[in-house]
């Protein structure tokens, strides 16, 4: 269990990084403009010698920007929850006794097999499970994020200017969708795991 659980939370700490870093740089796509060239953030767009915050309220920005916001948010809540299962952290016990086998009860069958003295380990799985649908649903907040900016940047400026691409930033964003799916994908397999074992071994 511990090695996929390790292996999903190293994923998704580097994708949370990777999303600061790109929600916050200002190198998303550069272009040439008037013989210069400029480049473009979510938040700001520079010039050589200086930058500029997007005044204009355009409704793909604001969409990436919301996106991209709720990815960081929930991949983030996600590692804490996750790394406090991962050291059995126990401040919420009283939840996961109280709520564990009725939660679990709806999303898996595994309580029909294990005796009901493994709640306590039960909670470790269903914060797990908490942790791998938010990181999960924090890649799929990226993947519309860099969807929405890639089609809209493909139509407007592949069109309105000749020199152009996508930066660093841009490239980032792409890599925290792969981290983040595949740190959803090994909780998952952690859970599984873990299931497998604690149920065989009552």
């Amino acid at each position: 269990m511990y090695s996929f659980m390790g292996g999903g939370l190293f994923c998704a700490g580097v994708g949370n990084i990777l999303l600061i870093v790109s929600t916050a740089t200002d190198y998303w796509m550069q272009y040439r403009h008037s013989s210069n060239y400029m480049h473009q953030g979510l938040w700001r767009y520079c010039v050589p010698g200086k930058c500029m915050t997007h005044t204009d309220s355009i409704a793909y920005w604001d969409a990436t920007r919301a996106f991209m916001i709720l990815s960081l948010l929930a991949c983030f809540i996600g590692i804490v929850i996750g790394v406090m299962a991962f050291i059995h952290y126990s401040s919420f016990d009283g939840f996961d006794k109280t709520f564990a086998a009725g939660i679990l009860f709806f999303i898996s069958c595994e309580l029909l097999i294990c005796s009901p003295t493994q709640y306590t380990s039960l909670s470790q799985t269903l914060k797990t499970l908490i942790t791998s649908v938010l990181i999960s649903c924090a890649g799929f907040f990226v993947l519309l994020a860099m969807a929405v900016y890639t089609g809209v940047t493909v139509n407007y400026y592949g069109k309105r200017y000749g020199s152009w691409r996508f930066s660093w930033s841009y490239i980032m964003g792409w890599v925290a969708v792969v981290l983040t799916f595949f740190s959803g994908m090994h909780l998952i397999m952690s859970i599984n795991r873990y299931t497998l074992f604690s149920c065989s071994s009552s």
